[in-house]
């Protein structure tokens, strides 16, 4: 070991060396550079030796403590062997010392007697005083005084468990004495409980009493907990121990706030429609009153390990989850159950009361538990979903027969501010759905829509109990046409609803209904109107049906000698037609633009069938050339007619009448060679004319022959037909009586 680390040093030496003789102008400081490695050298050595002997030192002197504690050691070994000795030859003294340590142990008693002998001899005089200052209301100086007694009584119920814990005599004894301390302690807890059920009062008028109330209940708990420890080492506590005051106080407020809770029900269903809202409103308001004083005054007098603002929190939250719970499970109406709903859902966590800024930060929304649960909910919303459906389904059919007795009315219905006739049925429908929307969107969006898809499948089944009923109205006209006297105007109400429930429908939709692609509603829409157009279209055709019961007569005859001689028919066909208008005009655009178009159709088509059903037949071409002419004027008559009629619609409504001119070209042809031409240019015109409609305008015509009807209606019966898709038909519904192909040719 010793010549490696030689070896080491030398080869550290040699490293030395030639770091400092790199170059040869070094070699001239190799004598400076051997007395500094000398100096370091010896400065080294020095160090060494001082360390070493400051080793040295310290082992000598461990070795010196390390003897003494030998010897030390050596002596406690005796003295431990001496001590033994004694205590061996001591064990029959300390026998023998037992009725000095009883004498002691009595002795004790007896001081702790003669020490509480003046407290025993007083305690009728402190229980009276006791008793004084509770009912003078000094809790603080009565408790004082209570806690001395109790402190007695304690005492000497401790030496005498201490001397003989069975003598259960002596026990009792000492426990009737202090009988009326005990009555004390709880007529003390009544007066404490009293003001603590009126705490949110008292904190405002005298906070001092409730501080007071607060520092007993504190020096009961600490009582308790020492009375709790010395039963643990000695297994004795006193009567009445533990009392719990801290416990007590807590179940009395949590008592005290759920019968305030309770309380505010002040009406009944019976007295007052209103009971639950009035109801809902005082617990809002006594609630936020009251965690308001809690927040600002009562936290002020309780310690802050009580955490007394959270607990009254707690409390009240409890209370009214309990009262909302035994309101739910109740027979609720649907609009109480909508008020509790909109009270518990939305009123409770507004600003109005746990969201109010007054209570933030100590009371966070968003950690509040619901009042009731979801299940609870959902039964609600399903009862008042049934009862809604239940009321809506009566409403309406109330309404509808409130309405159906206006139709019966003598004077005319009101008209609108544009002067268009309506009834009262569609406000009183929608405004009621309104109102149930209104009511609906305060619990949820949810609930919103649902309500909103139950009132248009309501609405749907009612749309088809107002079109029976539309019906049945022109059924019972029909018997009597006298009867109801403003039918009529009526009818036309009837229509313009239709028209004012399809906006109202549209106009519920948008104000209700975010998203338009819900299933229920996309279903009902195109059903309910296509209701109301045929409700509509059912309107505008019985009220036409009126028209032309009056035109009847004068339809008849039309291409008759009578009419050939100069009949004035179609005046007053104008005339009629023209009168009724008068009074369609109250009925809105959209239909009144139908049912002018139904009207110009039908007065040519009664027109045509008056031709087809072969009232004349024409002697001569000077009688073709009148009639034809007179059916071309009539024509125009009516063209003029129907474009006055159908003014601002911006459409030809009375392109129909060129039909009547067509059918009078045919009649009024001079050439019979060129009636082939003519008629198979009315055929392609109107394709839906038959072989029955050609052989009764000839027969009209009066001068073809058997050889030529047969010609003619055979060759056009080869030619194909094509049907314009825009084509309107006129000849479908026209029959000819009587008269077919076969018999004409005969």
């Amino acid at each position: 070991m010793m010549e490696e680390t030689d070896r080491e040093a030398v080869a550290t030496a040699v490293q030395r060396v030639a770091g400092m003789l790199q170059r040869p102008d070094q070699l001239d400081k190799v004598e400076q550079y051997r007395r500094r490695e000398a100096r370091k050298k010896a400065s080294v050595e020095a160090r060494l030796k001082a360390a070493i002997q400051s080793q040295l030192d310290g082992v000598r002197t461990g070795l010196s403590q390390l003897h003494n504690a030998l010897n030390d050691v050596k002596d406690i070994q005796q003295s431990l062997a001496d001590v033994s000795k004694d205590w061996r030859q001591s064990i029959n003294t300390i026998e023998n010392l037992k009725d000095v340590k009883d004498a002691v142990v009595q002795h004790s008693q007896l001081a702790a007697a003669v020490e509480n002998l003046k407290n025993i001899f007083s305690v009728p005089e402190i229980v009276r005083e006791t008793q004084d200052l509770i009912e003078q209301g000094e809790f603080l100086q009565a408790h004082r005084k209570l806690m001395d007694l109790e402190c007695s009584r304690d005492g000497l119920m401790y030496e005498q468990y201490r001397m003989d814990s069975k003598n259960t005599h002596d026990m009792t004894l000492i426990k009737l004495y202090f009988g009326d301390m005990e009555k004390l302690s709880e007529e003390l807890g009544k007066q404490l409980w009293m003001v603590l059920q009126r705490s949110l009062v008292t904190v405002r008028r005298d906070p001092t009493l409730l501080v007071s109330v607060v520092r007993i209940i504190e020096r009961e708990e600490k009582i308790d907990r020492r009375m709790l420890d010395r039963k643990k080492q000695t297994g004795f506590i006193p009567s009445g121990r533990p009392k719990k005051w801290k416990e007590k106080m807590f179940n009395i407020l949590d008592r005290t706030v759920t019968t305030r809770i309770e309380g505010t029900q002040a009406d009944t269903r019976e007295s007052d429609k209103m009971w639950l809202v009035r109801h809902l409103e005082i617990i809002r308001k006594y609630v936020l009153d009251d965690l308001l004083v809690a927040k600002n005054l009562m936290v002020q007098c309780f310690p802050p390990h009580y955490d007394i603002f959270k607990k009254l929190l707690t409390m009240y939250h409890q209370a009214l989850s309990t009262r909302m719970q035994e309101l739910a499970s109740e027979d609720l109406e649907a609009n109480e159950i909508v008020s509790l709903l909109t009270w518990v859902l939305n009123t409770y966590t507004s600003a109005e009361m746990m969201g109010n800024l007054e209570l933030a930060p100590e009371v966070d929304i968003n950690t509040l538990q619901p009042l009731i649960s979801q299940n609870v909910v959902s039964d609600l919303l399903d009862t008042y979903m049934s009862t809604l459906t239940s009321n809506i389904i009566a409403w309406l059919r109330k309404a509808l027969e409130t309405d159906k007795k206006d139709w019966i009315k003598e004077t005319e219905p009101e008209a609108d501010q544009d002067g268009f006739y309506q009834t009262t049925l569609p406000a009183i429908v929608f405004q009621m759905f309104e109102q149930n929307l209104q009511v609906a969107a305060q619990i949820s969006e949810d609930l919103k829509t649902k309500v909103l898809l139950l009132c248009l499948q309501q609405m749907n089944s009612f749309l088809s109990r107002y079109k029976d009923e539309a019906q049945l109205y022109k059924e019972e006209h029909l018997r009597n046409r006298q009867h109801p006297h403003c039918y009529v105007q009526y009818m036309i109400a009837v229509i313009n609803n239709c028209q004012t429930f399809k906006e109202s429908i549209v106009s519920l939709k948008r104000k209700y209904l975010k998203n338009e692609t819900d299933e229920g509603v996309s279903v009902c829409q195109p059903s309910m109107d296509l209701i109301l157009d045929t409700i509509a279209k059912d309107g505008c055709s019985s009220l036409l049906d009126e028209v032309f019961l009056d035109l009847e007569p004068h339809l008849s005859e039309l291409l008759t000698k009578k009419w050939l001689m100069g009949s004035n028919a179609v005046d007053t066909i104008c005339v009629t037609v023209e009168d009724y208008f008068n009074d369609f005009a109250k009925i809105k655009k959209p239909y009144k633009k139908k049912m002018t178009f139904e009207a110009h159709r039908r007065v040519v088509v009664e027109y045509i069938r008056a031709i087809m059903q072969k009232r004349i037949s024409f002697k001569n071409a000077e009688e073709r050339k009148e009639g034809g002419e007179r059916m071309i004027k009539e024509a125009e008559q009516f063209r003029f007619l129907f474009r006055k009629l159908a003014s601002g619609f911006g459409e030809d409504t009375y392109g129909h009448c060129d039909c009547i001119v067509a059918l009078a070209e045919v009649i009024k042809l001079t050439d019979p060679s060129l009636l082939y031409l003519e008629i198979s240019t009315l055929v392609s015109k109107y394709p839906d004319i038959r072989d029955d409609h050609i052989a009764a305008l000839l027969t009209v015509r009066g001068d073809a022959s058997r050889e030529m009807k047969q010609t003619i209606i055979e060759t056009l019966e080869q030619g194909p037909t094509q049907i314009n898709p825009n084509y309107v038909p006129i000849f479908k519904d026209i029959i000819v009586p009587s008269l077919n192909v076969t018999k004409l040719l005969k």
